[in-house]
């Protein structure tokens, strides 16, 4: 028998947002975590916002909403913000009633400064990664590190020559710096007038340059999971320098940690040996001087599941780039973008422990 449409709508509802999300989705582990991390760094949050004036967006419902932008591929804040009037799920992961009015995207740029000051985004990071630890799922033994390009918001047209220094070494002039000359580098004669903290470069040969920054994973060999994540100004020494900087951070006993061949230079295997790590890097047999690893090395069980397990971090670099939607950044500047990649990261743990412990 054919159904009919009812045209008098519903004037009262019983359900909550909880009632409509199935009881074994995923997003339910995943809010349990970053629920329980964010009131771990409930102290930080409460130094954020003075004890005067209106009452502002709870800061733990804008940081889980940009957990919802990674793990659901929400393209933009004015965007998420639209679905929030309509999308029961993102509702109950917001701890949003039925009846409540989305927030405005505004508030996002608003609070942006906030999170910045106090370094939020790496304290939830810190939070989640306690998480893991507590389930025993990182080995804080083995790592692994890489770097990827993410594309600056800005375009080829915006590069052009700097505007001339106010002042230069006339006579007469008292000093002053003068103009870049035709030797010095492309960067120091060239920049962004959109976003100039963008540079242009590429990774290999093979690749075209492009106005970018540059993502740096670090990442435990155990179970895949993100260590620590940072962004740089893109140039040569920007991976290496990175690496160091994420390995001088931990605060464990680290044993090894492998890379592919643009790590092979003898800054970064001497950087890693002054932590007392062993560095299980990739051979670069075809460079100019020799390679900076020791041949007895080469031979070992240890390097080679070193070598076969660094290659998962382009895992994650995928899954940045196709399910968070971080191929482009969305900001100016390498700070925002770092405030960003750094909640992208959160939510990357988020889904990989929600996945190997699903039950609390």
């Amino acid at each position: 028998m054919r159904g009919e449409e009812s045209p008098q709508g519903l004037m009262l509802s019983v359900k909550t947002p909880e009632q409509w999300v199935p009881q074994g989705h995923p997003i339910r582990r995943i809010k349990q975590l970053a629920d329980a991390a964010l009131r771990s760094i409930e102290p930080v949050l409460e130094q954020m916002y003075s004890r005067l004036g209106r009452a502002s967006i709870p800061p733990e419902r804008l940081l889980k909403a940009s957990l919802l932008m990674a793990l659901y591929t929400v393209r933009s804040e004015r965007l998420l913000c639209e679905q929030l009037g309509y999308n029961f799920l993102f509702r109950y992961f917001l701890d949003m009633n039925m009846v409540e009015e989305p927030f405005d995207h505004s508030s996002f740029s608003r609070n942006r400064a906030r999170l910045l000051a106090h370094e939020v985004a790496r304290e939830f990071f810190a939070a989640v990664l306690a998480q893991a630890r507590a389930l025993n799922l990182l080995s804080d033994e083995h790592f692994s590190v890489d770097g990827t390009q993410i594309e600056a918001w800005a375009s080829r047209q915006s590069y052009g020559p700097k505007d001339p220094p106010a002042g230069g070494d006339d006579a007469g002039s008292g000093g002053g710096s003068a103009a870049p000359g035709p030797t010095a580098r492309l960067r120091d004669r060239y920049q962004s007038s959109t976003d100039p903290e963008a540079r242009m470069y590429r990774k290999s040969k093979a690749d075209k340059a492009q106005l970018c920054y540059l993502g740096n994973a670090l990442m435990d060999n155990q179970n895949g999971l993100l260590a620590d994540f940072t962004v740089g100004l893109a140039d040569g020494f920007c991976e290496r320098g990175q690496a160091l900087g994420m390995l001088a951070r931990l605060d464990r006993r680290a044993l090894s940690v492998g890379a592919d061949k643009a790590y092979d230079t003898a800054g970064f295997v001497a950087g890693c040996a002054a932590y007392g790590l062993e560095a299980h890097v990739a051979q670069n047999i075809k460079r100019h001087q020799r390679s900076a690893l020791n041949p007895a090395l080469l031979d070992t069980a240890r390097y080679r599941v070193s070598q076969r397990t660094r290659k998962r971090i382009e895992q994650i670099f995928g899954w940045f780039k196709t399910v968070a939607n971080f191929r482009k950044t969305r900001y100016r500047g390498r700070v925002p973008t770092e405030l960003a990649a750094q909640l992208i990261a959160t939510a990357y743990n988020l889904t990989r422990i929600a996945k190997l412990c699903p039950v609390p």
